[in-house]
């Protein structure tokens, strides 16, 4: 008999660009094992969301695994307590289940297996609205808005609402119309060195932040990204807590 065909070690290209740590994450077959069916694309849905759920908590709820990114599901200009969760590779589906019917704050959260596909749509909706939709002519809350142009502008902009897997170059190009350095902008992380979904961006002056506020809930990819006025105390706080 011939020798026995020796399986190929060599891994492929995974869902995701290759980072530190990723060992884990989905890898392609070899040529030789093409008949095998590919793993599933690695995304659960949850429901029963409290309203003012943000990304941070999301991650906090599924603690340990590898989040690539939530996506809030909204009907008529509302957030319907849905949102679907990508996670790092198609094995971390299974824990998180496990998460099923636990509690976010007073709220139990129901976690279900879901699809490439609906995943997708669901992005192609949310942009559909950006442009256009009832939800981009509900008028804010009064209160909302005068606190934000009441605020003092001192060149410091905090963003909210970042998908995890924003990067330096996704913001600047967010404000292209500003001349911005990587310098200038600041990713915060949680005390795990995990992206928190904020970042902090000083400019040139505090005119050039004020009229950067005309981006305030302007999407970045499938995110709706709020804006506020901060400064460089609030700034250097929020690093710090990160590192």
């Amino acid at each position: 008999m011939g020798a026995k065909r020796q399986r190929i070690a060599d891994k492929g290209p995974s869902f995701y660009a290759n980072s530190p740590g990723s060992s884990f994450m989905y890898n392609a077959p070899p040529n030789g094992y093409a008949s095998q069916p590919p793993p599933h694309f690695p995304v659960v849905r949850l429901r029963g969301l409290p309203f003012d759920c943000t990304e941070t908590d999301v991650a906090e709820f599924f603690h340990g695994l590898d989040i690539v990114d939530v996506l809030f599901v909204h009907k008529g200009g509302k957030f319907s307590g849905e949102a679907f969760c990508v996670l790092g590779y198609p094995l971390q589906v299974d824990f998180a289940l496990q998460k099923n019917r636990q509690n976010m704050g007073r709220r139990y959260v129901e976690v279900f297996r879901s699809k490439r596909q609906d995943y997708y749509k669901t992005i192609a909706n949310e942009v559909s609205e950006s442009r256009g939709s009832p939800r981009r002519n509900i008028p804010r809350a009064k209160s909302y808005d005068e606190g934000k142009d009441s605020a003092e502008h001192t060149g410091v902009l905090r963003l909210r609402g970042l998908p995890f897997s924003a990067s330096k170059d996704d913001i600047m190009e967010f404000f292209k119309d500003f001349v911005l350095s990587e310098d200038s902008i600041h990713i915060t992380m949680n005390s795990e060195g995990r992206p928190t979904g904020e970042a902090f961006v000083e400019f040139a002056n505090a005119e050039d932040s004020k009229a950067a506020m005309a981006k305030d809930r302007m999407t970045l990819g499938s995110r709706y990204i709020e804006l506020f006025p901060s400064s460089v105390e609030e700034l250097d706080e929020a690093v710090s807590r990160g590192r």
